[in-house]
């Protein structure tokens, strides 16, 4: 195979994924929707932050500024409405009064494992309906880009691949 050859190859490949990313935005979304009972993020950043806060388990609001590459005013408005739907809660950093820790409530974790319950069950179903040798090839192509993108992300930019983000 010829440079351009693999240059192309390579090129269809990440569009693909693309595709395929665009793809499993609208299963996210449509899991998000399937599940809620009570006023649901009404954003993608907002389930953004409500992931990395269950990922952390409690996250100073500039880590989050800093990881979201967001301004502290957005990210304040994003909080101020998931707290006004019980999603999380704002308390004051133990170590640091100028600072906020923002953890979610029960409920909003509730809401993330209804999401992620349905997410599963799509993603299930429609990697069930696969041949055998169609769902092996994808998991060796899913572990290698997996493999990738974790070799190219600063530790500190909070992209750990495995753990969903979305």
């Amino acid at each position: 195979m010829t440079d351009r050859e693999e240059t192309e190859g390579c090129r269809r490949t990440a569009a693909a994924a693309g595709g395929i990313t665009e793809l499993l935005d609208v299963l996210w979304e449509s899991a998000r929707n399937s599940t809620t009972r009570v006023a649901a993020p009404g954003s993608t950043s907002q389930l953004r932050l409500m992931y990395l806060m269950d990922r952390e388990g409690g996250i100073r609001m500039r880590t989050v500024c800093h990881l979201l590459a967001a301004s502290p005013p957005s990210v304040s408005r994003m909080c101020d409405r998931l707290q006004a739907i019980g999603f999380i809660e704002r308390t004051p950093c133990p170590d640091s009064g100028r600072e906020v820790v923002l953890r979610l409530t029960a409920e909003g974790e509730r809401h993330l494992r209804r999401i992620r319950e349905r997410r599963d069950s799509l993603l299930h179903e429609a990697i069930a309906g696969m041949r055998p040798t169609e769902r092996r090839a994808l998991a060796r192509g899913l572990a290698g880009l997996t493999s990738r993108l974790a070799a190219t992300q600063d530790p500190g930019d909070g992209a750990r691949p495995g753990r969903s983000a979305a």
